[in-house]
């Protein structure tokens, strides 16, 4: 089991504060919204053909549920969990037909070779560097042959604190920076196979992004 956060109690209180606010940018100014990004879709819509029908998909760090409800759409065997038991209050109310659980990433009992695809979408960047290396490792056991992991987070150096986020609402979090072939490196560490780099400049909402992609292949 990875190592669980010193300030994990404080990062899920964070965003059970921001999560209606959270909900309501994404509903009014489309922050958080994939479907307004087209590269962001196209990402998505690759990986649903994937793994689909290798097994089932876990969306760790779902928040309101966007993005699992887009991949069910899409024919995919697909769950959400989240930290924060408000961000899952609303997951549940948006989206009745999805199955939506709470839980940390450090904490799931992932059988071996039990999932065909782990998710790590702008969810894991609160984790420690030590600490998301474990992560992405039981994630890779998780996997069966030809199962994928996703994950998609922002590129920087070093880390910042945050105190504030979401229209001003108090937040108490680290956001851990990486650049791509660090993480990439961290990744393929598992024994994992890196199949897509996707590199994102700065929006209206966030700064530049990556998405890579890795496939157990054994």
């Amino acid at each position: 089991m990875p190592t669980s956060p010193a300030d994990l109690d404080a990062v899920r209180d964070s965003y059970d504060r921001v999560a209606d606010n959270y909900v309501e940018m994404l509903k009014n100014d489309g922050m958080g919204d994939i479907r307004r990004h087209p590269w962001l879709l196209a990402a998505l819509d690759v990986f649903a053909d994937a793994v689909r029908g290798l097994g089932p998909v876990l969306d760790v760090g779902c928040g309101p549920g966007t993005v699992t409800a887009y991949l069910a759409e899409r024919g995919v065997d697909v769950s959400g969990v989240d930290l924060s038991p408000r961000m899952i209050e609303h997951a549940r109310q948006l989206h009745p037909e999805c199955r939506f659980s709470v839980g940390s990433s450090t904490e799931l009992e992932l059988a071996e070779a039990s999932y065909g695809g782990l998710m790590g979408w702008w969810s894991m960047f609160n984790l420690p560097r030590e600490v998301l290396a474990e992560v992405v490792a039981n994630y890779a056991k998780a996997l069966v042959p030809g199962g994928q992991f996703i994950i998609g987070t922002h590129v920087g150096d070093g880390e910042v604190q945050r105190t504030e986020c979401y229209g001003g609402v108090p937040v108490n979090w680290t956001t851990y920076r990486w650049q791509p072939d660090q993480l990439a490196a961290v990744i393929e560490q598992t024994g994992l196979s890196i199949t897509a780099d996707l590199r994102l400049p700065r929006d209206e909402f966030s700064g530049p992004g990556v998405i890579l992609v890795a496939k157990r292949t054994g």
